[in-house]
């Protein structure tokens, strides 16, 4: 079978293709490479309070004219469809892995158009937000992320991103938080 098209030989598709095989081609890949050093990390995960965030990322690129790459983590859960998903065949991991980006971009366009003269990179991982978002932003300048504004109990009993990632990173971290709510 091939890896990238799920099909056989004979050209149909394969149901050997499933998640577990997604998830192992993703954990086989190497640990993501650094954003540039001067540049600026963020993360995005399609919320809100990611578009805030990649707003003020945008903002400081813009002020201190450095690059931005913006990362979304993704499991199989999380993924859109990729454009060749079948029932009952699960698409390999680059489908997955162009359908996210393709999302990610789309999500961040609006951000972006915004501020015409920041060099923006995208990228994508299989796996956790913090782990990815660390280590992205190795040695870069700074690394910002949303808040979702769990606290207390939720925020200790569900674990935090942007926790994780002011206790891990290398850089300076910059939590961006949620705009208050209008009433």
């Amino acid at each position: 079978m091939d890896a990238d098209t799920g099909r056989g030989a004979d050209g149909e598709r394969s149901a050997a293709g499933d998640a577990e095989a997604v998830h192992a081609e993703g954990a086989a890949r190497a640990p993501q490479e650094p954003g540039p050093s001067t540049g600026i990390v963020v993360g995005h995960d399609g919320s809100a309070d990611a578009d805030q965030a990649l707003r003020v990322a945008l903002d400081l690129a813009t002020d201190l004219s450095v690059p931005v790459t913006i990362v979304r983590a993704w499991s199989i859960d999380t993924a859109p469809r990729p454009a060749n998903w079948e029932f009952g065949y699960v698409s390999s991991f680059s489908d997955y892995a162009d359908a996210v980006t393709a999302r990610l971009v789309a999500d961040a366009q609006a951000a972006v158009a915004g501020h015409p003269h920041v060099t923006v990179e995208y990228r994508v991982a299989l796996g956790g937000p913090a782990k990815a978002l660390i280590e992205v932003s190795t040695g870069s300048r700074m690394l910002v992320v949303g808040s979702r504004g769990r606290g207390g109990l939720a925020g200790m009993l569900l674990g935090s991103v942007s926790e994780q990632c002011v206790r891990h990173a290398d850089c300076p971290v910059l939590v961006v938080p949620p705009r208050p709510k209008r009433s």
